[in-house]
């Protein structure tokens, strides 16, 4: 049991690369599923479901309206499990189109068990299947906590239609990176806040910005990594159309948008107390990813580089993270002062 807690707490912070079927095979259910979604990246939703709610929070609390904790966690849960189950469609989409052979970059940095042979693709297809059914779950329990409000209803099938499409045809024409955007900003966070309050807020919308810029960022960079693999394949992802120089400074552009919309969110709006400066704290990732991303990718790993191909997505995954936990640490504060000390910073 304690190996098994230890692969579960393994796969949810760091992916994993295993060669081995038999150690596959002897893995548990979770564990599986954790590693095959690759759950370490699953964080990024768990923090737009945090977000969402903790606005959502400041807002009954300031309108005595009641706040439903158990809607909160099941959306939040819900979404986590919508990201497993499209990383889970990806994975059987590349490989069905036989993007993902040949050592492609795709199968460089974790586990595929498509591409291994850790199980055939019924299987896979029936993962799938159990994790889309949990994920549309939360959807409908959404839907009906909101007497079937429209915007709910249009949320789901937005969300839906990406989770499915994402891979083909969207990431093949330009568009995929913009939909990772789109749902882990402003669907996530404003939809999770619509269904705890039942208003829709655009400073909410422009709140879920920063953090939508530094998902996209992620897969900005991890799609200019693999940019000539892409091309050669006909990927056409966005960096594949603008040419890896482009691709770099729309990606720096983002890192530094994130943070031009928390000082307007603060001094402008006042939407934000000035207790979310704290984000600035993740001032030296983000210079460490602009400064990497200023430069053209090496076509080798440099000495001792241990996770190659991975250039850029490594540096502004690392971003994303810190700037997330700042993110959401400072909106706890922002959240207290707001809950103890009414009236201050109002807008």
């Amino acid at each position: 049991m304690n190996s098994t807690f230890a692969m579960w707490r393994k796969s949810l912070s760091q992916l994993i690369k295993m060669e081995d079927k038999k150690e596959w095979d002897a893995l548990d259910v979770l564990s599986k599923w954790f590693i095959a979604t690759r759950s370490a990246v699953g964080a990024i939703t768990l923090y737009s479901g945090l977000i969402g709610g903790l606005l959502a929070w400041q807002y009954t609390r300031m309108h005595n309206l009641p706040f439903n904790f158990a809607t909160w966690l099941i959306l939040t849960l819900g979404l986590f499990i919508a990201h497993g189950t499209n990383n889970l469609i990806n994975d059987y989409t590349d490989f069905s189109r036989g993007i993902d052979k040949d050592n492609y970059f795709r199968t460089q940095y974790g586990v595929h068990p498509l591409a291994q042979g850790f199980w055939g693709e019924s299987t896979h297809l029936v993962w799938f299947a159990v994790s889309g059914l949990l994920a549309a779950l939360s959807g409908v329990y959404a839907l009906y906590v909101t007497n079937f409000s429209p915007i709910v209803a249009w949320l789901f099938g937005v969300g839906a239609f990406i989770l499915l499409f994402y891979t083909y045809p969207l990431k093949y024409i330009g568009i995929g990176e913009l939909s990772i955007f789109i749902i882990w900003g402003p669907l996530m966070i404003g939809g999770v806040f619509f269904v705890l309050t039942g208003a829709w807020n655009w400073l909410v919308v422009l709140a879920s910005v920063p953090i939508g810029l530094n998902v996209m960022t992620i897969n900005l960079g991890k799609h200019t990594d693999k940019g000539n693999e892409d091309k050669i394949k006909g990927v056409r992802t966005l960096p594949v159309l603008l040419g890896e120089t482009r691709a770099r400074y729309v990606t720096i552009g983002a890192v530094i948008a994130s943070y031009l919309v928390v000082v307007y969110l603060v001094f402008v709006a006042r939407f934000f107390t000035p207790v979310m400066l704290l984000v600035f704290i993740a001032y030296k990732p983000a210079m460490v990813a602009i400064q990497r991303l200023a430069k053209p990718r090496p076509s080798e790993p440099p000495v001792g580089y241990p996770i190659w191909p991975r250039w850029f997505s490594t540096v502004c995954f690392m971003h994303n993270r810190v700037f997330s936990n700042c993110f959401t640490l400072a909106l706890i504060a922002d959240t207290l002062l707001r809950t103890f000390v009414p009236g201050f910073w109002q807008q």
